[in-house]
């Protein structure tokens, strides 16, 4: 072996060594960042379900939602969620089948709640999860609203949004079968 292969491995050694005994050891924590609590993970771990569960308490309409939309989502998405081809939220129903698909929340989303859901945990785009209850569902019920699904004036709170029948609702096949579809149906539409 070269003189200089065992000088770099011994280099290297010397600072693994070094590494290890300034960590603590490789079992212990470099003591990178902070130490979060249960509540505040807590606020991260929620579910909404198509049938409405896990939804937030709150509520609103589209005419509330149409104010908040120009303050928050108008930048990325165009006035009436008109957008840019990858950011439209308005438009395209009945093109699925089509040879160019346009999909939006009206075309191809099948749920309601999937959109707050989203909306909650990824909107607006440069500061997500900062949207009150209120105006999650103010501007859920907006993009409903342009889409022609639900009525300016129509309120969309955790008992009403489940029930809003997508366009596209039929448009999915579940893994689990069609007792998932149908007991969806039975649960939502018929109560």
């Amino acid at each position: 072996m070269s003189m200089f292969r065992i000088l770099l491995l011994s280099s290297l050694c010397a600072f693994n060594v070094q590494a290890e005994d300034s960590l603590g050891g490789f079992g212990d924590s470099p003591d990178l960042g902070e130490s979060i609590d249960g509540t505040f993970l807590k606020s991260f771990d929620y579910v909404i379900l198509p049938n409405g569960d896990g939804l937030p308490t709150g509520g609103g309409n589209a005419l509330e939602g149409a104010q908040i939309y120009v303050k928050y989502c108008e930048t990325c998405h165009g006035a009436e969620g008109a957008g840019r081809p990858n950011d439209r939220l308005s438009g395209g129903v009945g093109s699925i089948d089509s040879a160019a698909p346009l999909r939006t929340v009206g075309s191809y989303w099948p749920y309601a709640t999937t959109l707050l859901d989203y909306v909650r945990r990824a909107m607006p785009y440069t500061n997500p999860g900062t949207l009150s209850n209120n105006e999650l569902y103010a501007i859920t019920a907006y993009v409903l609203n342009i889409n022609g699904i639900v009525e300016k004036n129509e309120w969309m709170d955790a008992d009403s949004l489940p029930r809003v029948r997508m366009p596209n609702e039929d448009g999915f096949e579940s893994a689990l079968g069609d007792h998932s579809v149908q007991f969806r149906r039975e649960t939502l539409h018929h109560q």
